[in-house]
């Protein structure tokens, strides 16, 4: 099974720190729906792969007996164990999709925050089958901003992040039409029961915040770029006045949840 490659997890040893003041939080509300739909109560276990600093895992905490959070970069698992000190169902533990086998125990479900692009998508999907029960479901969480006149600023800044991010071959990779959508690949395993829920919503971020969601994706991490990223910065503290005079900068967010439920003939 691929791993994800070293490349990529120095990427994110940059990037963590930076993740939780530049990346949005999951909505309370789709947190909520997610659970209601998935059924969820007190005696389920639940896995966030590829958990990051640990969102998902604690939002779902409240939800179920327990939680198994994944990352294979240790700078992520800092801020995981830090930020669950306070939520005794919550396990951190070192390790990526390579490392899911029959040790680990069953689950309820797995929920998977923006990281299911960097696995081997098929054969987790594949392990999957004997670690999720029957009436359980992998739940990919996801945002995108939609084209309307709030997020007019949004798009002035993405082409300032396109333009340090154009040589990734590996974020060329993603975007190619070679790379299958999460969603064909799903219709192709045994959880082909799709079902999409989102919550859309208004957020402010000040200068600070764009800078640190810039830090925080790996195609833009300072371990990628190296002293362009000090570039990077420089030339978003200039551009962003133009974008909004008054500093904060409004934009709507879609954030969803694309729940994979097993096949009954599986």
């Amino acid at each position: 099974m691929t791993a994800v490659p070293d490349f990529a997890v120095r990427r994110f040893q940059s990037a963590a720190a930076h993740y939780c003041a530049g990346r949005a939080p999951y909505p309370a509300g789709l947190i909520a729906r997610t659970a209601e739909l998935l059924k969820l109560d007190r005696r389920d276990r639940i896995m966030d792969l590829g958990c990051g600093p640990a969102q998902l895992a604690i939002a779902f905490a409240p939800f179920c007996v327990d939680v198994l959070a994944l990352d294979p970069e240790p700078a992520m698992l800092a801020l995981a164990r830090q930020a669950s000190l306070d939520v005794p169902n919550v396990r951190v533990v070192q390790g990526g999709s390579e490392d899911l086998g029959p040790e680990l125990g069953n689950f309820r479900a797995v929920m998977i925050g923006r990281a299911f692009h960097w696995m081997d998508r098929r054969e987790t999907l594949r392990r999957f089958e004997s670690l999720i029960q029957p009436d359980g479901a992998v739940v990919l969480f996801g945002d995108e901003a939609p084209m309307v006149p709030e997020n007019a600023w949004l798009r002035k800044y993405k082409a300032v992040l396109q333009r340090y991010s154009a040589d990734d071959e590996d974020r060329r990779r993603r975007q190619s039409d070679a790379f299958a959508p999460h969603v064909s690949l799903l219709l192709d395993s045994a959880f082909n029961c799709l079902e999409r829920i989102s919550v859309i919503a208004m957020r402010q971020s000040n200068l600070d915040g764009l800078i640190a969601r810039a830090l925080s994706h790996s195609s833009t991490s300072r371990a990628r770029l190296g002293p362009l990223a000090d570039e990077l910065v420089e030339e978003l503290r200039a551009q962003a006045p133009m974008w909004s005079p008054s500093g904060l900068f409004t934009e709507v967010l879609t954030s969803s949840a694309l729940i994979a439920r097993r096949s009954p003939r599986s």
